[in-house]
């Protein structure tokens, strides 16, 4: 790809657009439809075009395996600690009424948020592994 200037000029430029349209999903996510999810393979899906245009040597530079690594073990923590915390408070695991208001949000506003973070996290953190799982295959880096 390094004589594709074409590809690796117009993908230079998108992947920060792909980026930012993953952060509004997810954090539009609990006004409207989208969330952790879909935002997690959105920006997923932009690290995997930069693995396609630019190499892999340059995204595990970018983003070393240990970043993704703890991302998706932090994703799940963040999950998982909501739905604790909501144990600990007194109510069962992820009932968000029993959360407290924080920054102006609710209960139900900021376990959503929470959890969709978590999830968000999670989900493109796993995916990006999976890239580097599968594209490492059969070769040593």
């Amino acid at each position: 790809m390094i004589r594709k200037t074409v590809l690796r000029v117009v993908s230079k430029a998108l992947i920060p657009f792909i980026a930012l349209f993953a952060f509004y999903t997810q954090f539009h996510g609990d006004y409207g439809p989208g969330g952790g999810f879909q935002a997690g393979v959105i920006l997923a899906a932009g690290v995997v075009l930069h693995g396609l245009i630019f190499g892999l040597a340059e995204t595990r530079r970018v983003l070393p395996p240990r970043v993704v690594e703890v991302g998706a073990a932090l994703g799940v923590l963040v999950y998982g600690g909501t739905g604790v915390l909501c144990v600990l408070l007194g109510g069962n695991f992820l009932d968000y009424d029993v959360l407290p208001e924080v920054l102006g949000m609710g209960g139900q506003h900021l376990g959503v948020f929470l959890v969709e973070l978590g999830v968000g996290l999670t989900v493109s953190s796993v995916m990006v592994g999976i890239l580097g799982a599968f594209s490492a295959r059969g070769r040593e880096l």
